[in-house]
């Protein structure tokens, strides 16, 4: 039975001064992620994690915390059936989902910065009284995964800002790096999306055939409704040595 062994991960972590090496070590963390199984963790379908007990409300979601340390953080994601994890980002870090069982739909995005400088990718505010500005962005998953899958990767600058819909239930680990943290400027900010066609841009144009692959992401407060338990992980001993 695979395990998780926290000093191989964090020697393997994408600090490094070469850009090979930093490849090299995402590479072998996709390898010890993608070994890992629900059984190693001590995780089933049945758990009370996974169960919502009011179909009326958003259904709450358990994350089982595992590890943190300043270069990686690890744990899971419980999610009930139709469980949302809402759209967000994470800013300067590399990211590795591996779904550990269920039906999971993943949608994902990159910023728009490839355009030609006098195409405009960010719309202001009509009045005042709107948040924030809205950012052209880029759909780069949409699509359902079953488990079991190859882990998902998430880069700095490639797929940075995804939301996790539980199509049934199903848990995910999650393995940060570096972690969050408001102090080194790693602050987790949630989205609105709309569609492309929903705002008009002088001077911005995109082939009306590739228009579904665009979206507008806008700044919000984190959802009311987003309801996250947070308990120490309890299953199978972690490897330490």
């Amino acid at each position: 039975m695979p395990k998780i062994n926290l000093p191989i991960v964090n020697s393997t972590s994408h600090f490094f001064p070469l850009i090979l090496n930093a490849m090299i070590s995402i590479f072998i963390l996709w390898l010890c992620a993608g070994e890992i199984k629900q059984e190693d963790v001590g995780l089933k379908p049945e758990m009370a994690f996974f169960s919502s007990n009011n179909p009326r409300r958003t259904p709450k979601i358990t994350y089982l915390h595992i590890y943190e340390c300043q270069q990686f953080s690890m744990g899971i994601f419980c999610l009930p059936p139709s469980g949302v994890i809402p759209l967000h980002n994470h800013p300067g870090m590399t990211v590795f989902s591996k779904l550990l069982f269920g039906t999971m739909h993943i949608k994902s995005y990159d910023w728009v910065v490839d355009l030609p400088p006098h195409m405009p990718t960010i719309v202001k505010p009509s009045s005042e009284t709107e948040a924030s500005d809205m950012r052209l962005a880029k759909v780069k998953v949409d699509a359902d995964f079953n488990a079991p899958c190859d882990p998902s990767i998430l880069y700095p600058a490639e797929g940075n800002m995804h939301w996790f819909t539980a199509v049934t239930a199903c848990a995910v680990l999650d393995v940060l790096g570096p972690p969050y943290s408001d102090p080194d400027g790693r602050h987790c900010t949630y989205y609105q999306n709309f569609p492309f066609s929903s705002y008009s841009v002088d001077g911005l144009s995109i082939p009306e055939e590739e228009r579904t692959a665009y979206e507008w992401l806008q700044e919000k407060e984190k959802p009311e409704n987003l309801k996250v338990v947070v308990k120490m992980y309890s299953g199978p001993k972690i490897v330490e040595n």
